[in-house]
């Protein structure tokens, strides 16, 4: 049998309620977590109290979840709380590079969802999304996903995948129309 994955070891701790698992989580993932944190809030403290959150969050969920992978799971906690803490704290400034990158998509999806019949149309948008993402070539899903899930500014992204920023917003202006075309293709509603 062999040796278990340092996500499966961490795993294993929140499943025993061992207090290591959050240090073992904190290790493994702390950096990451404070870097997609980060990029939403644009705030030192704020981000790092997101991530401390994101360690309870996780505590009070595994068990009963036993998330496989971890690490999806753990980033998306991180994530939520990120944009519930930046919807909350808003105000009319325009300071974080998380709105930036999301009004350069706002022409090419519908508005937000208020309604039982919105948020069914917005699930299926994100099914149509992620199946668009599989239609890229590998660098530029992660052109896009590094740009509109992880709001990482244009230079990072260059550093990245070995671009200048201008060839990274040249593609990301072409993914986005592709991703117009293909919604609209799909009839998905703009």
């Amino acid at each position: 049998m062999s040796a278990p994955t340092q996500e499966e070891a961490i795993l294993a701790l929140f499943l025993e309620r061992s207090e290591q698992a959050i240090r073992e989580l904190e290790r493994a993932y702390g950096k990451l977590l404070y870097q997609i944190s980060h990029q939403i809030l644009n705030n030192r403290q704020d981000a790092e109290e997101c991530v401390n959150d994101t360690y309870l969050g996780v505590w009070n969920n595994i068990p009963p979840a036993e998330p496989r992978p971890l690490l999806p799971y753990v980033c998306k906690i991180a994530r939520n709380l990120s944009l519930k803490r930046y919807r909350r704290e808003r105000a009319a400034k325009r300071n974080s590079s998380y709105e930036i990158a999301l009004e350069e998509l706002d022409a090419y999806l519908p508005a937000a969802s208020d309604t039982v019949e919105q948020t069914i149309e917005a699930k299926e948008l994100a099914r149509s999304i992620d199946r668009f993402l599989d239609t890229l070539t590998e660098e530029n899903r992660i052109i896009f996903l590094r740009r509109y899930w992880f709001s990482d500014p244009y230079a990072s992204i260059a550093a990245h995948v070995g671009l200048s920023e201008k060839n990274v917003s040249v593609r990301l202006t072409r993914i986005r129309t592709q991703l117009k075309q293909y919604l609209e293709e799909q009839e998905v509603r703009l």
